[in-house]
């Protein structure tokens, strides 16, 4: 197994998984002071430990026309203020070599999407910020085609870095999760995250934007923490019939608390 770390005061490999919880997207900057300042009461009140997401770019939209966010200097200053003021750390994802030194002056957790999870001057560049890095693993890598992602890591100086399983490609328009692979990757020695809201989507499923079975989230959540995970992540939005992007997958603000406490209950229950 691998040594347990922190993304600054929340505990990765400790005796409770973390959550990575927050919108698809940071569409204004006063939604996402209401959306971390809701995540971190609720947090506090169910004990969990929490790490507030928001993207600053969307920049693998299906359409052209699609809303992509604020930008990396102006998304990055959001989420580093957010942190200070609400002492939880924060992550966002970065999509070249460039942003990774501009998001590591305000971010704890540098995230690497799915699509990107191979770019290895992005992995490098990530790695030598010095901070914790998430990469996603893509939706066309077998569970085991990680350890040469984890090698890659580990041969650029970083050993705190995590593997998150986001579903794998099943024909057109869809993804499947496969809760083996939560189980052979941790076999391994990695560090694993569970993206329950990515891996319902139906990507491209509605011609011009992505599609998703966002009433399954929860229940792909489930599975994971009886399999075994180190943490959860799951896109949450006050409004999600209106997000400006994901909405059909991201879990409703006003359920996840009760979730949350069912999440630990299993994980109790399981371990």
């Amino acid at each position: 197994m691998f040594t347990p770390f922190q993304i600054s005061n929340v505990p990765v490999g400790g005796p409770t998984p973390f959550f990575i919880l927050g919108p698809c997207a940071l569409e204004t900057e006063d939604f996402a002071w209401e959306m971390a300042h809701s995540l971190k009461e609720i947090a506090d009140r169910t004990g969990i430990p929490f790490v507030f997401k928001a993207s600053f770019d969307k920049a693998n939209r299906t359409s052209v026309s699609s809303f992509r966010g604020p930008g990396p200097a102006e998304g990055c200053r959001i989420l580093g203020e957010i942190s200070k003021a609400l002492k939880v750390p924060v992550t966002t994802d970065i999509h070249t070599a460039e942003q990774a030194d501009l998001a590591a002056e305000h971010i704890d957790l540098l995230q690497i999407p799915a699509f990107l999870c191979r770019q290895t001057d992005l992995l490098e560049a990530a790695a030598k910020t010095g901070r914790v890095i998430n990469i996603k693993k893509g939706q066309f890598l077998a569970p085991w085609d990680c350890i040469n992602i984890a090698d890659k890591m580990r041969a650029f100086g970083c050993e705190r870095f995590l593997i998150t399983e986001r579903g794998t490609t099943f024909g057109y328009n869809n993804l499947v999760t496969d809760m083996r692979s939560l189980y052979w990757m941790r076999k391994e020695g990695l560090p694993v995250i569970f993206d329950a809201t990515h891996s319902v989507q139906r990507p491209g499923g509605l011609g011009g934007a992505t599609g998703g079975d966002g009433e399954l989230a929860p229940v792909l959540a489930r599975a994971a923490v009886a399999t075994g995970v180190d943490g959860l992540f799951m896109e949450v939005h006050s409004d999600p019939a209106n997000a400006l992007s994901d909405g059909p997958n991201q879990i409703p603000l006003e359920f996840i608390e009760d979730l949350l406490i069912k999440l630990l209950a299993i994980h109790h229950a399981s371990h």
